[in-house]
């Protein structure tokens, strides 16, 4: 269909469509490296790392320990806060996190409430597990809150998930603020929700975001946080390792669902292969490198529409720049990124920054001013 992953851009376009990253970023001589290395330290741990878990640490439900304890010394550094590796799950990348946070946290017949416009391939996760859609909209700090309010008392019970991207949004680029994510909280505690925040842009950040996970926003008394969070849009999204980050309370149903149970973790041989990548200061290093490098070509884009008469919304991050049209289009138009109807953003252009070079942007912007 074509609210596929990636449609093909129309005749005579560049691609903005497609929101993946520049082969570029994926064949840098430093990320080879640094993978080549971390593959090879995660070889000499196969007796674990390629089992269901050992003896002394039992089977590797959330993770491989080895993983987990990396990540969540990494996650201290970035966000200035303590990470306990049991509040972690490794996931394969963050679709793999939402899917089974709303499955376990949710009932079929249920609702969930969404951003409009937002991420919309959450919609057919939802739509999956049985959930009916309501949406509220996104202001310039966020979720309407108040919306939201409104729309879970008047539903009375019935809603049991809300999702945000929470941080450099997708589509709009938008950042959740801190007073909103306060609110969000409380009102997840009094009105019996879950919140599965979808962090996929939080560690790929232009300037200071001046954000941490809705994780620590939530109340370890009472907690309705999922934070979810993947190196695809860091890495790349080969690579399918993501992580939930929640109280040990909420992470505990989604490590007992049947394909856990079966299965066990999904990650662990390719969660271990990063593990020296991250420990050695690589990852760290290459995201400055993508943030850099992503950042430039958002600024370029931003002045290529300015230039032709258009008022892109700039994001401090993400891959995505959000603009209304004038007439001409290009890029995914955001028709069937809401629901109640699901053109409402039709005149909306998102325009992915990620993939194509400089020249092509600038080439792919002519075809708005002709």
């Amino acid at each position: 269909s074509d609210m596929s992953n990636a449609p093909n851009a129309a005749v005579g376009q560049q691609d903005f469509i497609k929101g993946w990253p520049n082969q570029k970023l994926l064949t840098r001589p430093e990320l080879r490296e640094g993978m080549t290395k971390s593959h090879l330290a995660a070889i000499e741990l196969t007796h674990s790392c390629l089992n269901y878990g050992t003896l002394e640490d039992g089977t590797y439900m959330t993770g491989h320990p080895v993983f987990l304890n990396a990540l969540a010394e990494f996650l201290e550094k970035q966000y200035g806060r303590p990470v306990d590796p049991k509040t972690l799950m490794s996931t394969g990348g963050a679709s793999m996190g939402i899917d089974i946070a709303a499955r376990v946290h949710s009932a079929h017949g249920d609702i969930a409430v969404c951003e409009a416009p937002t991420y919309y391939l959450a919609h057919q996760m939802f739509q999956e597990r049985g959930l009916q859609l309501r949406e509220v909209p996104i202001q310039e700090d966020g979720m309407d809150i108040d919306a939201l309010e409104k729309l879970v008392v008047e539903l009375g019970g019935k809603v049991k998930i809300v999702y945000t991207v929470a941080v450099h949004h997708n589509p709009t680029g938008v950042t959740l603020s801190n007073a909103k994510r306060e609110r969000l909280m409380a009102l997840a505690r009094k009105h019996d929700f879950v919140v599965i925040a979808d962090e996929a842009y939080q560690l790929l950040n232009f300037k200071p975001s001046g954000v941490v996970p809705l994780f620590y926003h939530d109340d370890p008394a009472d907690p309705r946080c999922i934070s979810v969070s993947t190196f695809s849009k860091l890495i790349g999204p080969g690579i399918k390792v993501g992580w939930v980050q929640a109280h040990p309370s909420r992470i505990k149903p989604m490590a007992d669902i049947g394909f856990i149970n079966s299965g066990n973790n999904p990650v662990i041989f390719s969660s271990v292969a990063l593990a020296e990548f991250i420990k050695s200061g690589g990852l760290t290093e290459h995201i400055n490198f993508v943030a850099n490098d992503l950042s430039r070509k958002c600024e370029l884009l931003c002045s290529e529409l300015r230039k032709v008469g258009l008022e892109p919304y700039q994001p401090g991050g993400g891959y995505f720049v959000w603009v209304k049209s004038k007439g001409k289009t290009t890029g995914r138009s955001g028709k069937g990124m809401a629901l109640h109807p699901p053109d409402a953003f039709e005149g909306y252009m998102r325009l992915c920054f990620a993939w194509l070079d400089d020249e092509q942007i600038v080439a792919g912007v002519k075809v708005l001013a002709e």
